[in-house]
């Protein structure tokens, strides 16, 4: 395992850890379809949540958050209306993001954005 790859785990782990505090219930983890992956997918209040982990060191080349373009939310969505499918689920959804800047074993900061953008806006 790359160190991208371990920081990012680590992230992950921080991120559920977070999440659950919050009083979100965790249902799913890297969660696959075709080139997508969800991170997380949790309930909050009776809503889906689909959860996208960015974890950076530093915010020397942008904050985490700022990591999740275009491209990547159409594939995030496309992701969520197949997991939607497979499940059988028809109701209220949402994209939250939780963005962490830090690394293991030293100090860090968690942030998580709710409805960090949405389906039908700028999707094409």
């Amino acid at each position: 395992m790359t160190i991208q790859q371990e920081h990012g785990k680590w992230g992950e782990q921080l991120a559920v850890s977070f999440l659950e505090r919050e009083g979100f219930e965790v249902i799913g983890r890297n969660w696959r379809f075709k080139r997508a992956e969800i991170d997380i997918i949790a309930k909050e209040k009776g809503i889906l949540v689909f959860i996208e982990v960015k974890t950076r060191s530093g915010t020397s080349f942008g904050r985490p958050e700022e990591m999740v373009d275009q491209r990547k939310r159409r594939l995030l969505i496309d992701a969520a209306m197949a997991y939607m499918r497979s499940v059988g689920y028809e109701w209220e959804i949402r994209f939250d993001i939780v963005a962490i800047t830090g690394e293991p074993g030293k100090a860090y900061d968690i942030k998580l954005y709710r409805d960090a953008f949405f389906p039908g806006l700028g999707y094409s």
